[in-house]
């Protein structure tokens, strides 16, 4: 970094630029729209940016929904604090993992008996955040029809945004999603280190 760029003067005068172009960009984000979020990639903290922008909601006053898709094999602390606070509905629709349920038919009815609830939410505009974790994991193994889910999702109230989590987003979501953020592994503790999974961190 060029000394010059570390003084009071050159700090206040780039910040003032960057202000006027933040400020630009505000002004023409004239819209106001439910928007649909794709949290994918192998990285860590897909869920839990899902389940933050449900407390940001409920910060809000909104009502929220979650469906749960692939988890339900073990409790998870989002669920014991969740699922009892006012304007929440929330539904864990999963078996468990892929590997430990072995079972292609009891996946397929479960995914889509969880559809069938997160239908009804996409189609309520009472809901304003539904969360549908774990989604991705469900559509790569195509327990789901894909274009059943994106014409619901497309569908949707206008005003209602959906988060969608989990590995291996299709490329057909992510051209229909507003915001899409892949999650990259750095380090991983399980992965690397052998550290099983952690409460408050990964359950």
């Amino acid at each position: 970094m060029r000394e010059d760029a570390k003084t009071p003067q050159r700090h206040a005068e780039r910040m003032a630029k960057k202000q006027r172009i933040m400020q630009e960009r505000i002004a023409r984000a004239d819209k106001d729209q439910g928007v649909l979020l794709v949290l994918t990639g192998p990285g860590k903290g897909k869920s839990s940016s899902g389940f933050g922008m449900l407390a940001r909601a409920l910060g809000h006053g909104m009502k929220v929904g979650v469906v749960q898709f692939i988890k339900g094999a073990f409790s998870t602390g989002e669920e014991a604090f969740f699922r009892d606070l006012p304007n929440v509905d929330y539904h864990v629709m999963g078996e468990g993992y892929t590997w430990d349920t072995q079972d292609r038919q009891r996946d397929v009815a479960a995914a889509e008996a969880a559809w069938a609830v997160a239908r009804q939410m996409l189609r309520d505009e009472s809901y304003h955040l539904v969360l549908l974790d774990e989604l991705n994991i469900a559509l790569r193994y195509e327990y789901l029809d894909l274009d059943t889910v994106l014409d619901d999702l497309q569908n949707r109230p206008p005003l209602q945004h959906a988060v969608v989590t989990g590995r291996y987003a299709p490329k057909e979501l992510i051209e229909l999603a507003d915001t899409v953020t892949e999650m990259k592994v750095v380090k991983h503790a399980f992965k690397d280190q052998g550290v099983r999974a952690q409460k408050g961190v990964e359950l």
